[in-house]
């Protein structure tokens, strides 16, 4: 919004072609989204804390202490999160870009579903919230029109392609297989860091990670010169998409001011989908789905956690972990709330480190 009427105005005043730099505008998100999270974020908690007399309903097959540590806060705190994202998104990205249009779509439909989600959990007071067959539905349905419009929107031969890391030229054709791959890896990421929600500050640092990573990575393949130099396949506009991972990452930057421990908000199902989904269509714009999988790694682990429990358990009878996700066994196990966030961002840290370097092993 701010970026294309700006666009205009620069043939009559130079000065203004710095709005043209991705680098300048992606800053601007930056900073834009952060100052509308610490300014809306007070009044929003208040708002959300008068609204939920008991706060998130708290799982009785929980932790124990989360009875008493995580009762009574408050959350769809994710509501901050989708605001600040997307008005620093619009006033700084080029709206004419389809891309910002699919991305935006997953991340606020996955965040209206999640919203939905949390309502219903916090209204009827458990845990149940909606549907699982019906929010899948949802995801999945999003994911299908987002896409279809991104394919739609690459060139070939991208456009149903899917590239592999640590090869120069090789792209497997999907054909018509390439919606349905696409909407496993958005759904896919979107529960995956929904899993990981389950302790104060413990997935929005490495969303924010993953987000800061993959801007790196939009940056250089929707460039030419630093694509051919990297042996990269190069994505037309995709580029642009570094404006409104700079605004997930300024955003999370100010939830994480309240979402630390101890919180005082959630950010709930309205944050995690939204925030799995944005990273998992941002991975399909620029042909690094299976780096986010490197990248996000973490997120996959929780989710393996899961599927592992739950396989072991209608096969033998047996848990494998004390509890899954893989956060509650370390609690479990006895480990500090504190040590189990910040050992998981480290390797956060280091994951997002060995998906960063698949662009120059090639």
């Amino acid at each position: 919004m701010l970026y294309n009427l700006l666009y205009q105005l620069s043939d009559q005043m130079p000065v203004l072609n710095l709005f043209r730099y991705i680098t300048f505008r992606t800053g601007g998100a930056i900073i834009t989204s952060l100052i509308l999270a610490f300014v809306l974020g007070p009044s929003l908690i208040n708002w959300l804390r008068s609204k939920q007399s008991e706060g998130q309903p708290i799982r009785e097959d929980g932790p124990e202490s989360h009875l008493l540590t995580k009762k009574g806060t408050p959350t769809m705190g994710g509501l901050l999160l989708l605001l600040s994202t997307s008005i620093a998104t619009l006033l700084w990205a080029d709206l004419t870009n389809a891309y910002v249009w699919a991305v935006l779509l997953v991340t606020i439909g996955y965040g209206f579903l999640g919203f939905l989600d949390d309502y219903l959990k916090v209204s009827k007071k458990n845990t149940k919230g909606l549907p699982g067959k019906l929010k899948l539905l949802g995801q999945f349905s999003i994911a299908a029109l987002a896409a279809w419009w991104i394919s739609y929107n690459t060139a070939d031969p991208l456009s149903t392609a899917l590239a592999f890391p640590f090869f120069k030229n090789f792209l497997l054709d999907l054909g018509w297989f390439f919606v349905p791959f696409a909407m496993f890896v958005m759904v896919g990421a979107s529960n995956s860091v929904n899993l990981t929600d389950g302790l104060d500050g413990l997935a929005i640092v490495p969303v924010m990670i993953a987000a800061a990573s993959f801007a790196l990575i939009t940056y250089l393949i929707g460039n030419i010169q630093f694509a051919e130099y990297l042996q990269v396949h190069y994505v037309a506009g995709s580029g642009e998409l570094t404006i409104f991972l700079g605004a997930l990452v300024g955003a999370g930057l100010g939830f994480l001011w309240y979402n630390a421990p101890p919180a005082m908000v959630f950010m709930g199902d309205t944050g995690s989908l939204a925030l799995g989904g944005a990273l998992g269509a941002v991975s399909v714009v620029t042909k690094h789905e299976l780096v986010l999988a490197i990248i996000g790694g973490l997120f996959v682990l929780e989710t393996l956690s899961v599927i592992i429990q739950v396989g072991s358990f209608k096969l033998t009878g047996k848990r494998v972990f004390r509890m899954a996700p893989l956060h509650h066994h370390f609690e479990k196990k006895g480990w500090q709330e504190p040590t189990i966030v910040i050992r998981f961002w480290i390797i956060a840290v280091i994951l997002a480190l060995v998906g960063l370097a698949t662009l120059k092993l090639r």
